[in-house]
């Protein structure tokens, strides 16, 4: 079987190869909340060679195509928390820009890039990890997505607090974007959006449920995907070069990502979430770690 040349991005494989590998990373990432990018990256870095700094712009691509279903879903549904997503996306957008800054200026070669990446991976995987050894908040999460929400949202500069059921979930307006702006600048740099960072904080930190928190990460998810791949398609590198994506190679990740974030996000209440979290934390620590050996080696 021929394989096909990507120009953009100097890339040379089998046309299948990156559609099937999105649906899987996708279908399997989906069931627990979090978005297949941060996968996908290891894949286009070691499989496909794609090291360069556009890599995190064509993996952002990625983003645009998958999330939209998702997003219109949760706000069908009238499931998606709109002045927590308001502040994901507030917050995350200054730290994209910076976060394009930090891969072409700090991190532009291979070496450096991946120590970062397994940095990320490797958080990636505690926070799993601590999420599942904290089991008894999750179930009490679980359990809250199938409320409907009563009462009006109560909001100010200085804290928001929004209805689930018979409860309503605070946080701190400032604190709320420092996190996001932190998270953008992760996003940006590694090409992820940022949902799968910043959800499992919201959790763990701000003790939000998964009801309210689900649906304002994947906007925002998509929102700063929107403004990362605009940030590393229009601005110049240090060196007068480019970092825009690779548009061919990142749509078809993307039409691969959409069928598997849908069929994953179906099959998921059959899939005991134990065996989910420890099998893709276990996926996490294995590829983060031998990113950091080889960049440190």
């Amino acid at each position: 079987m021929t394989t096909v040349f990507f120009p953009t991005s100097g890339v040379e494989t089998w046309l299948w190869l990156p559609p099937l590998a999105a649906f899987v990373i996708s279908f399997f990432s989906s069931m627990v909340g979090i978005s297949g990018a941060f996968l996908l990256m290891p894949f286009q870095m070691s499989v496909l060679g794609y090291v360069g700094p556009s890599v995190s712009a064509t993996n952002l691509v990625f983003n645009l195509f998958a999330t939209p279903g998702g997003v219109w879903r949760y706000a069908r549904d009238r499931r998606m928390a709109w002045p927590l997503a308001g502040l994901i996306i507030l917050g995350t957008l200054p730290g994209m820009v910076l976060g394009f800054y930090l891969r072409t200026r700090c991190l532009p070669d291979a070496a450096r890039f991946k120590l970062f990446v397994g940095a990320v991976l490797l958080y990636l995987a505690w926070r799993l990890l601590a999420e599942h050894l904290h089991r008894r908040n999750w179930l009490v999460m679980a359990r809250a997505t199938e409320a409907a929400p009563q009462g009006r949202t109560r909001s100010g500069w200085r804290r928001i607090e929004l209805p689930l059921g018979a409860r309503r979930y605070g946080f701190s307006v400032p604190a709320m974007l420092a996190l996001a702006f932190v998270v953008g600048i992760v996003g940006g740099t590694y090409g992820i959006g940022g949902g799968a960072i910043i959800a499992p904080f919201c959790i763990a930190v701000f003790g939000l449920p998964v009801a309210l928190v689900a649906g304002a990460a994947l906007a925002g998810t998509f929102a700063t995907s929107v403004i990362g791949v605009t940030v590393y398609t229009l601005l110049p590198l240090p060196n007068g070069g480019a970092a825009a994506p690779d548009w061919a190679l990142g749509s078809l990740f993307g039409l691969g990502g959409l069928l598997g974030t849908y069929l994953g996000a179906a099959t998921q209440k059959h899939v005991p979430q134990r065996v989910l979290r420890f099998g893709l934390s276990a996926v996490l620590a294995s590829v983060g770690s031998s990113y950091l050996v080889s960049a440190l080696l």
